[in-house]
């Protein structure tokens, strides 16, 4: 019964959060997410009720997002269209340079902060640093994925302290760019805008009207041979178990690697979830090379994993133990105060310098995935570009095919944890300095334009 009732206790707490942003404008106005709204309820509610309501009903909260995250990052390139290298680089190189510099940054920033003012004054562990990167650039889902690397290898408060990092960032996000997005219309920097007063009232609360409603995807098959939906839900599944498979595999090559390697056990303490998307983009190739690639339609993989999304983060902010997060409060808010500047400095400095159009709308994009999570880079996008008359949109979309795999949960964020809680935080410090360095001199040497 406990799975029922848990599963039962998220879905009121989804409700209950688009039910308050309905009816209290204030969260309109800050684009704040239902789920985040039903992860504050739920986290109120276990914190206060808690000692008079049976456990069952939250008790699985804690382990649905490192589930869950295997889901979002499994269909993230199922069914998507082909398209050509050339045409993707072409379009993103200079969109791509701009996410791996704040990117890198925040690894710079965060490890830095540490290891010469944090962990001396807080004594804070050397991967408190990277929570700036996993929470910010990751999200609730990065978080999740890594909460068992944290518990294995001994810092089970880094999983509630990601998800601080996390939420944080995603209503900073949201705040800061309206703001900057209010600047940039008094400026001049854009004019094709949409604000709250233009909306109409369903837009502002969220639904869409009767006859708007758009597609939810394609169904691909008949259902008389299987549920289309099933058959997608199907297909992230094999995906997951490809890069399950692929996890076992480097495993086993842990045996073959020098003994001061294999000591380490990076490769056991290495997430599911990276190579659940690795799992994804092998079974999407496979599809496209025997045809099949029609039966996957990426409108519906974009329902499975955004609804895996909201589960997700309602779960992670639910399940936040306060002890935690008091203890670490003061090196928590020096970590996120230094993390917004420099993003925000990114976004202000070199963004009107590396984009030869289209400048604010393409910077704006990346400070909400830079703060949050891709949706909120989208949605910030969306207001100050809504009928996509730039190449904001492609360029931004395209890019994450390139950006993905590496930071915000991909390779390189799930493999910092594990060595730097292994004694290898410097290693990785310098190294982040180095690739910051190579991204800056990307950006000045190939594509430095003059300030507009």
């Amino acid at each position: 019964m406990t799975a029922i009732m848990s599963f039962c206790a998220i879905c009121v707490l989804l409700a209950a959060g688009m039910a308050i942003r309905s009816f209290f404008p204030i969260f309109q106005r800050l684009f704040i997410p239902s789920s985040v709204i039903g992860g504050f309820i739920g986290l109120a509610a276990i914190n206060t009720l808690g000692h008079v309501i049976s456990p069952d009903w939250f008790i699985a909260f804690g382990k649905l997002p490192g589930f869950l995250i295997n889901i979002v990052f499994a269909g993230l390139f199922l069914g998507i269209s082909p398209t050509s290298l050339k045409k993707i680089w072409h379009l993103t190189a200079p969109q791509f340079c701009f996410g791996q510099i704040i990117a890198w940054g925040q690894y710079v920033v965060g490890l830095g902060l540490v290891f010469f003012l944090l962990a001396p004054f807080f004594n804070v562990p050397d991967v408190f640093g990277n929570l700036l990167e996993i929470g910010f650039e990751g999200g609730h889902g990065t978080v999740g994925g890594l909460s068992e690397t944290f518990a294995e290898l001994g810092w089970p408060a880094g999983a509630d302290l990601g998800y601080t990092v996390a939420t944080c960032g995603l209503v900073l996000g949201i705040v800061t760019g309206m703001i900057l997005i209010n600047i940039a219309v008094r400026r001049g920097d854009i004019s094709d805008i949409r604000t709250f007063a233009d909306k109409t009232r369903m837009e502002r609360i969220g639904i869409y009207p009767c006859d708007k409603r758009p597609p939810a995807g394609w169904q691909t098959v008949y259902s008389a041979s299987v549920d289309s939906l099933a058959l997608h839900i199907a297909l992230v599944g094999i995906a997951i178990l490809i890069g399950y498979g692929i996890k076992e595999a480097l495993i086993l090559t842990e045996h073959i690697t020098p003994a001061s390697f294999h000591e380490m056990k990076i490769m056991q303490s290495l997430p599911l979830f990276p190579l659940c998307m690795i799992g994804g983009v092998l079974l999407q190739i496979a599809l496209r090379k025997t045809g099949l690639d029609k039966l996957a339609d990426h409108g519906q993989m974009q329902r499975v994993t955004g609804a895996a999304l909201d589960f997700l983060v309602v779960a992670a902010i639910a399940s936040i133990r306060v002890e935690f997060v008091l203890s670490y409060w003061a090196p928590l808010c020096i970590l996120i105060a230094f993390g917004m500047l420099w993003n925000i400095c990114a976004v202000l400095i070199i963004g009107p310098r590396i984009f030869d159009q289209a400048w604010f709308e393409r910077s704006i994009a990346e400070l909400g995935q830079a703060t949050g999570v891709t949706a909120t880079g989208l949605m910030l996008l969306r207001t100050v570009d809504p009928d996509n008359k730039t190449v904001a949109a492609e360029a931004f979309g395209y890019k994450q095919l390139l950006h993905e795999p590496i930071m915000g949960g991909g390779f390189w964020t799930s493999l910092a944890v594990p060595l730097v809680m292994l004694g290898q935080g410097m290693v990785v410090w310098c190294l982040s300095i180095v690739l910051l360095l190579f991204f800056l001199a990307c950006w000045l040497l190939f594509f430095y334009t003059k300030k507009r």
